[in-house]
């Protein structure tokens, strides 16, 4: 059975306005835009019939597909599906000393040096060993179809690349934006993808 993988960022935290570095240690709450985002997701989506949910362990994600999990549809959260660890930046306000810190490391990346990361935090290749494992996990469930995940920008584009058997280095050819869509197929051996940084559920959204 094909399965068809619907795969979000979570919405909008104060955080994420703010330009605050969050990563994986940083549990914040989705903002009011946040939840919009979340609802309007929620409303266009919502006849998709999901067979199983999974999230991060961060709440950000939870609340995010929350009216799913409150339709009863089988929901797990899985560590492997948590934002990388940005180490010592976590928490901190955007500065041009962080700014240029985050293009280095950026440009490391890309260059395809993958073992690089901050100190205390975690590299490309240290994310994608733990994303394997949770697609182990994903992908057992043989009766189910159409899956529902939510997680992270960073951990999204390394995760894009490992489906879609790309090297890391090209996580940049994945923009997002808070509750960005990518939609891809599973055929059995291989993922293709049918939908690229889709956010048409907030098309209609009213300017404030």
């Amino acid at each position: 059975m094909n399965k068809i993988i619907y795969i979000i960022r979570h919405g909008q935290t104060d955080l994420n306005f703010r330009g605050v570095v969050q990563g994986k240690g940083m549990d914040s709450d989705l903002n009011n835009l946040g939840r919009s985002q979340a609802e309007e997701f929620y409303q266009y989506y919502k006849s998709v019939p999901f067979d199983h949910v999974y999230t991060s362990t961060l709440k950000r994600t939870h609340q995010t597909v929350e009216k799913f999990i409150e339709a009863n549809i089988p929901w797990t959260q899985l560590s492997g599906l948590d934002e990388i660890g940005w180490g010592i930046y976590e928490g901190v306000e955007s500065s041009e000393i962080v700014r240029s810190a985050f293009i280095d490391m950026l440009g490391s990346w890309t260059a395809g040096n993958l073992t690089a990361k901050f100190e205390n935090g975690e590299s490309p290749e240290e994310v994608k060993v733990r994303q394997l494992e949770a697609f182990e996990d994903i992908l057992k469930g043989e009766d189910a179809q159409n899956i529902l995940i939510c997680m992270h920008g960073r951990a999204m584009r390394i995760l894009l690349c490992v489906l879609l058997d790309k090297p890391l280095s090209d996580m940049e050819e994945f923009p997002h934006t808070n509750s960005t869509l990518y939609k891809l197929e599973y055929d059995g051996a291989k993922f293709s993808i049918l939908d690229f940084n889709n956010t048409d559920h907030l098309a209609h959204r009213e300017e404030d």
